[in-house]
């Protein structure tokens, strides 16, 4: 079976679109956002510890009953999430009135 490139694009709008609207439909069930380079995620409580190992220094995050950003994963709630990184981390409280974000600023996570 041939897939062409447009079909393939369509397939990937039409995925990202799900998700957006998903996101819109769940947003208002959390109270933090919090950004990784990797993900997105909502989640209702979030701890985030700063750690060093010798001259480095890194970032522990954990979530619990969480929503990930991720057009690829099936299931997106997750009980418990663990990060580790070494790059920056966001964390924002949101407040129930929160305009929703463009969807071309998601694109990608």
């Amino acid at each position: 079976m041939y897939v062409s490139s447009d079909d393939l694009e369509s397939y990937e709008t039409a995925a990202e679109l799900a998700l957006y609207r998903e996101y819109r439909d769940v947003v208002g069930l959390f109270r933090y956002v919090v950004e990784t380079d990797r993900r997105f995620y909502l989640c209702n409580k979030v701890d985030m510890q700063v750690r060093t190992s010798g001259a480095d220094v890194y970032f522990e995050v954990h979530m619990t009953d969480a929503w990930v950003w991720d057009v690829y994963r099936s299931a997106r709630l997750v009980k418990n999430v663990r990060v580790v990184t070494f790059k920056d981390v966001n964390i924002e409280e949101l407040a129930q009135d929160d305009a929703m974000p463009d969807l071309r600023q998601l694109r990608g996570r």
